[in-house]
């Protein structure tokens, strides 16, 4: 099963993001704090659901930390946000994909299989 860590500080998208992919066939791990995604550990998850705009570390700030390390740069990386400057916010960062906040999960989960094959 691929593994999944989904990174945003809001709770209620956080528990709707775990039921979904989790229904989707996917391990879902989830945190409300930026740093833990930044400093994530083996083994690692499949792919990174990352929100932009997190209380305490900025999305942006983790997304380019893991692309320029040696141990994470092959994890696939989703920006997720509001904001309108998504394509570019992703482009800059590194991210290898972005989706607009507020999204239909039937195009979450389009992106996510672009990004990982399921076992």
């Amino acid at each position: 099963m691929k593994k999944i860590l989904v990174a945003d500080d809001n709770s209620a998208i956080l528990d709707s993001l775990k039921i979904m992919l989790e229904d989707a066939g996917y391990e879902v791990e989830t945190t409300e704090d930026g740093a833990v995604a930044q400093n994530i550990k083996k083994p690692l998850p499949d792919l990174l659901l990352l929100d932009v705009w997190m209380s305490g570390i900025d999305g942006r700030d983790v997304c380019i930390h893991l692309k320029n390390s040696p141990e994470t740069n092959q994890v696939p990386i989703v920006i997720m946000s509001a904001t309108k400057d998504i394509a570019q916010i992703a482009k800059d960062s590194g991210a290898n994909a972005y989706i607009s906040k507020p999204f239909q999960m039937s195009d979450l989960l389009r992106i996510v299989s672009l990004h990982i094959k399921k076992q």
